[in-house]
């Protein structure tokens, strides 16, 4: 089962991907795994789980209990390995540690080896900042990340900080997007996605398709409203389009067009800090 991006041959029954999720698991909120699991498993594909911590809220609340599972991933990937588990894709998210990033990317690359996706989202921070318990050491985790990656979700902030260029907070030009761009992509993914931009003064998503060789912009509304796991929703709707053999392009717009209907949803929510309500809206998928 194959996308565009890495030339494997779509079969002819169109069978669902098997898709590995790697990244925290929160517990009261619908974000990171929480959130990608019911929108892969809703569009068909079988999901399975490595988390990389787990956390009782998401962040907003300003109290949370986190608790970090390096050792766990380490004798879980020995077990899967011994009894020879294989994906068709792999998503990754939050790290919890240089050492943890160091194995999953190493197991990322022995996948990819025998043809399997990889999808990096480099969960580290956002409008201009890093996030809580972040630090150089998350930066270095996610550019390691990054070089195992066919495709990478970066927000403006997280481009940024994996690429040394000052964040501005009036936007950039179109020449700099490419340009940033650019050079995440020297960092080592095939096909990049940045998000949370603001382009010429227009709020906009900018990508490189490795497969067709050309850059795109994709302009959009923005809805002035604050959820967590918004980036977890878009990069888990094109993963699985993907998968499902949409072309990069058609596959973002579609997310951003599906995300920009469940926020305008769910705007009056008393209670933004738990995410967006995904289980509601899958149907629009």
């Amino acid at each position: 089962m194959y996308c565009e991006l890495f030339l494997l041959p779509l079969q002819a029954n169109m069978q669902k991907s098997k898709i590995l999720i790697v990244s925290d698991m929160c517990g009261y909120g619908k974000v990171a795994a929480a959130a990608q699991m019911p929108i892969f498993s809703y569009m068909g594909h079988d999901v399975f789980t490595l988390p990389t911590m787990l956390i009782s809220n998401t962040f907003p609340y300003g109290k949370y209990a986190m608790l970090e599972s390096t050792g766990y991933i380490a004798e879980a990937l020995t077990k899967w390995k011994e009894l020879g588990f294989r994906f068709d894709a792999i998503t990754t998210g939050f790290m919890a540690s240089e050492r943890q990033a160091q194995m999953v990317a190493q197991y990322c690359r022995e996948q990819a080896a025998l043809g399997t996706a990889i999808y990096v989202d480099p969960v580290m921070g956002d409008y201009g900042k890093l996030y809580g318990g972040a630090d150089e050491g998350t930066i270095r985790c996610m550019r390691e990340m990054l070089s195992v990656a066919h495709l990478c979700f970066p927000n403006y902030t997280e481009a940024c900080l994996l690429t040394d260029i000052p964040y501005k907070d009036e936007g950039i030009s179109r020449a700099e997007a490419i340009e940033l761009v650019n050079k995440v992509r020297r960092i080592g993914s095939m096909s990049v996605i940045i998000t949370s931009c603001i382009i010429d003064g227009e709020h906009a998503v900018v990508g490189y398709n490795h497969f067709s060789g050309k850059h795109f912009l994709l302009p959009y509304e923005e809805i002035p409203v604050q959820f967590p796991g918004t980036g977890d929703i878009f990069s888990s709707i094109i993963v699985g389009k993907l998968q499902d053999g949409e072309k990069l392009e058609s596959a973002t717009q579609s997310a951003m067009d599906i995300l920009h209907s469940w926020i305008d949803r769910n705007k009056d929510n008393e209670d933004k800090n738990r995410g967006i309500p995904i289980e509601r809206h899958l149907n629009e998928l």
